[in-house]
């Protein structure tokens, strides 16, 4: 007689995750002023307006200027949050690795991407500066559509030190096969365009490169994140000091099931209170050029 085996399912330490791409936009966290939002939802900010030089009259003397410094209002908007529970014994069966992963895997998968997605629409909305007919690129027309972009912002003399290129994983693809290129002998080549014209090329996926974005209130367990709203983005070229993306409060609360009240469960609360602002006296730091629709 056969003998007859129960085979037992044998469950690895091997996460099957995701690929997502952390922040984009982190890198201008250290790069903005980041203003004290203490005590309260708003800021104020100084806004200058002045005129320039008028004709000195030996008679009469100096010509009088018109001197305007009025306050910019800056008001937090965007409060997001979230709530996680876990079964004890779940946890434990699937050998800790819902316990051990959840919180650095959610905060990659979404909540990196909502952030960039919700600043992106902010500053793309906000560019004083705007291709006249969003358009479709392709690897023909990307250099030209950036050098119109550059010689825009150098005409409005928005500095050019320190400007970053925000290009969609499409536009990438164009600018890396529209730059030509000369090799020698090198093992190892990279045809990825890191810089152009000394400014830094930062790839944008496209899911989270819109003109506009709707935040889902997440009003049941299944639904919750962000969609578009708008034109995709074909790129942003932007100056730092043209925006501001202040945080408030990103917090990340764990409760063992020995604390929580309510249930055996392991829980997360995690809360977000941030917002993205482009300077109304900036926003000629912002080229935005968007995809036709």
């Amino acid at each position: 007689m056969a003998n007859t085996v129960n085979l037992t399912d044998i469950f690895l330490r091997l996460m099957d995750q995701a690929y997502k791409v952390n922040s984009k936009t982190q890198m201008l966290d250290a790069i903005t002023q980041t203003p004290p939002f203490v005590g309260t939802n708003e800021v104020q900010v100084m806004k200058l307006d002045m005129v320039g030089l008028g004709t000195y009259s030996r008679t009469d003397g100096y010509p009088a200027g018109n001197l305007s410094a009025t306050w910019e209002t800056i008001t937090l908007a965007a409060e997001r949050g979230r709530e996680f529970t876990l079964d004890r014994m779940d946890d434990e069966e699937m050998l800790g690795l819902v316990l051990g992963n959840l919180v650095s895997e959610w905060m990659r998968l979404y909540v990196a991407p909502e952030i960039d997605a919700y600043r992106f629409a902010k500053y793309a909305t906000g560019a004083g500066n705007e291709v006249g007919t969003p358009t479709t690129l392709s690897s023909s027309t990307v250099l030209a559509a950036i050098d119109l972009a550059t010689s825009t912002m150098n005409a409005a003399e928005v500095p050019e030190e320190g400007r970053k290129l925000y290009v969609s994983d499409a536009v990438q693809s164009y600018l890396d096969a529209a730059v030509t290129r000369m090799y020698g002998n090198e093992s190892a080549i990279s045809t990825a365009v890191r810089s152009y014209n000394s400014m830094e090329v930062v790839m944008v996926p496209q899911t989270r490169f819109y003109k506009a974005i709707s935040l889902d209130a997440g009003a049941t367990g299944g639904a919750g994140g962000y969609s578009d709203n708008g034109a995709d983005v074909n790129f942003l070229m932007l100056h730092p000091s043209a925006v501001l993306q202040p945080t408030k409060l990103n917090q990340v609360k764990y409760f063992s099931p020995d604390v929580w009240q309510g249930g055996d469960f392991h829980a997360w609360q995690y809360r977000l209170y941030h917002d993205a602002f482009v300077y109304e006296n900036k926003t000629e730091g912002i080229y935005s050029h968007v995809q036709a629709s």
